[in-house]
């Protein structure tokens, strides 16, 4: 089993609040006394592994602990208690333009900030352009960044920290300043990581979003680890805590804001008929059933596929399909997204889906495990893993005689 990339080995830090703090020189002598102060521990015997290779999510309310635990691991804070251990090249994305000068210019700031991350000035000059094409901030790169906007900033600095090619990326709530095309190329940047074997650690209030491309993942709270594992098993958790997530009658729980909300979620057979048994291979329908109190300017829908025991099989939103409508109007509607083959292997399923807003760090409407469904059997199944994708065996060399073995057949799907 290969080490880990990150290992938090019982970790505790403290910060100290003073209540009564001296504020010159002269006041400490002439008061020879101390400022008053408690101690507040913002991390408590946190004890967690972070897989080589995957993106892990950091859960929990604001002052949870996740942004202290992420600079504990890019050695920003030391520990009062406990270590931290890393494997690889590392570069945090944890403040709107950390690492930058406010006087200098774009230009000038990639290479101060890409010298700071350990970059060498031959490899800056290398990646220079495609860290501006990256940023999109080309227009503007030799003005002094104290002029740019928040987005900006985050869109440059995360561009210089992911060029310089780490093997941990440690990213905390950024993304939530930038608009939603750099989101996107994000998104498409942490898969290219993903692929790489990289691993990406990310602290976020955004929980879909989380549980679209998070592996793993550890829940804080007041400083206590509550919880690490699978990315949609600890999210649901917390989402019933954090969020009130309330139990619907009939099936799943939801959570959200409430501008809108998905009423119902169905699952279509090819021919518009509800289902609740399909084939591996077969067409079907997903069928979000909305309702808007009110208008609703950029509702971005998504919904997901996962195990009745918490594996996470598939999921999609309007981002992945440039399917964002402009204004959701008050009142009733629905959303398809079609399937052309459900390549699921065979098991129990269950349906979620939700509406957010473009930037995904907050719900709108969530309505989690509501409809289930099971896949059965046909020709295309296949024997092991999590979906089915068709494969064939073509040929053999040198060419032979075959044994002949009957084919698979597909049980009958009785009708509800």
């Amino acid at each position: 089993m290969p080490a880990p990339a990150v290992t938090v080995s019982n970790v505790s830090k403290r910060f100290r609040i003073y209540k009564n703090r001296n504020q010159s020189l002269k006041g400490t002598f002439l008061q020879r006394s101390r400022g008053v102060h408690e101690d507040f521990w913002a991390l408590r015997d946190v004890d967690l592994e972070i897989p080589e290779g995957a993106t892990f999510g950091l859960l929990g309310h604001n002052g949870s602990g996740k942004s202290t635990l992420l600079k504990c691991i890019a050695k920003i804070l030391a520990p009062d208690k406990g270590s931290i251990t890393s494997r690889g090249r590392m570069a945090a994305m944890l403040e709107v333009g950390s690492g930058f000068h406010p006087e200098l210019s774009g230009r000038e700031n990639i290479y101060l900030n890409g010298a700071i991350l350990g970059m060498p000035r031959k490899e800056i000059d290398a990646k220079f352009d495609d860290i501006v094409d990256f940023s999109g901030v080309g227009d503007f790169i030799d003005q002094p960044v104290k002029n740019y906007s928040s987005g900006m900033y985050v869109r440059l600095g995360f561009s210089v920290s992911i060029h310089i090619e780490p093997e941990i990326l440690l990213v905390d709530e950024v993304l939530a300043v930038g608009d939603v095309e750099f989101q996107e190329r994000c998104m498409a940047k942490f898969a290219e990581f993903r692929e790489a074997g990289r691993t990406v650690v990310v602290v976020s209030h955004g929980l879909e979003q989380m549980r679209t491309f998070c592996d793993e993942a550890a829940w804080l709270d007041h400083g206590r680890l509550q919880g690490v594992g699978k990315a949609a098993e600890i999210i649901d958790r917390y989402s019933v805590v954090a969020h009130d997530a309330q139990k619907v009658e009939t099936g799943g729980r939801r959570f959200g804001s409430g501008e809108a909300r998905i009423e119902r979620i169905e699952l279509l057979d090819e021919a518009g008929e509800p289902a609740r048994l399909v084939r591996v291979g077969d067409q079907v329908t997903i069928r979000m059933h909305y309702h808007a109190d009110e208008p609703v300017k950029g509702a971005v829908f998504g919904t997901s596929i996962e195990t009745r025991d918490g594996l996470f099989a598939w999921g999609i939103h309007g981002l992945d399909a440039g399917f964002v409508p402009q204004i959701l109007p008050k009142g009733d509607g629905y959303v398809d997204v079609l399937i052309p083959r459900m390549m699921l292997r065979p098991n129990h399923y269950l349906l979620s889906a939700s509406i957010q807003p473009p930037h995904l760090t907050t719900v709108i409407d969530a309505l989690q495990k509501a409809t289930s469904f099971e896949i059965i059997t046909s020709p295309l199944m296949e024997s092991g893993g999590v979906v089915a994708l068709g494969a064939q065996f073509t040929q053999i060399t040198p060419a032979m005689p075959m044994i002949e073995v009957p084919t698979r057949q597909a049980p009958p799907v009785e009708a509800d």
